[in-house]
């Protein structure tokens, strides 16, 4: 017997790979197959497996969930997606919306007295790479690999990937130094229009995307 099953937490081929590890480990698992983009996990069992020992079998970073079927005879104006989902996308874009709150708010204590938007914006991007660039350095073999699903410079040129984060940390202080800031703005605007096309086809071509902006965290 075959199932499906959905699993959110996963950012790179690293957690692809873990994951099938644990799943093929439970008894009567005969193969168990992740796609990484899909978000799903297909188990194949010589005996049934209940959802909740497929569960305890991963680490608490990720969640599993039995993929829910269309029932054909509900009514085609009423949304099958559970509540619950909807906010778990929420409390999965939490941190980065706090992160993004602290940043601000950190950059116009800065200068209340003094207010000038050229330095809030100046100090507001220093602040933005320096954290991100952070939770990036926390797994840097990780992080190309999650970035490379959708940065297209990254998935042709690896090495891309594994600079990015000292990239952003020498924009970061750029930025927060006042040094050449007309290079650091360029440079900007090239590394994130790079990603923001390849973000743009990715979502057009209607692929799940796991945001690498937080590394792997």
């Amino acid at each position: 017997m075959k199932h499906t099953y959905k699993i959110t937490g996963m950012t790179c081929n690293n957690c692809k790979a873990s994951v099938e590890k644990y799943l093929n480990d439970i008894d009567h698992v005969f193969n168990a197959t992740v796609n990484l983009e899909k978000a799903e996990a297909e188990v194949t069992m010589d005996k049934h497996v209940a959802t909740q020992v497929l569960k305890q079998a991963l680490p608490d970073k990720y969640t599993l969930t039995e993929e829910q079927k269309n029932n054909v005879f509900e009514s085609s104006g009423v949304s099958s997606m559970p509540v619950e989902d909807e906010k778990s996308k929420f409390q999965q874009l939490k941190p980065l919306l706090l992160i993004i709150f602290y940043i601000a708010t950190a950059s116009i204590l800065l200068h209340y007295k003094n207010w000038s938007w050229n330095a809030f914006m100046l100090d507001f991007m220093g602040l933005f790479y320096i954290v991100f660039s952070f939770f990036k350095m926390l797994d840097l073999k990780g992080f190309p690999e999650s970035f490379s699903m959708y940065d297209p410079l990254a998935k042709r040129v690896p090495v891309y990937g594994k600079i990015y984060p000292f990239i952003e940390t020498a924009l970061g202080l750029m930025f927060l130094m006042r040094f050449e800031i007309d290079s650091a703005l360029i440079i900007t605007i090239v590394v994130l229009g790079i990603t923001t096309i390849g973000v743009t086809k990715t979502l057009l071509d209607k692929k799940a995307i796991r945001c690498a902006c937080l590394g792997t965290a």
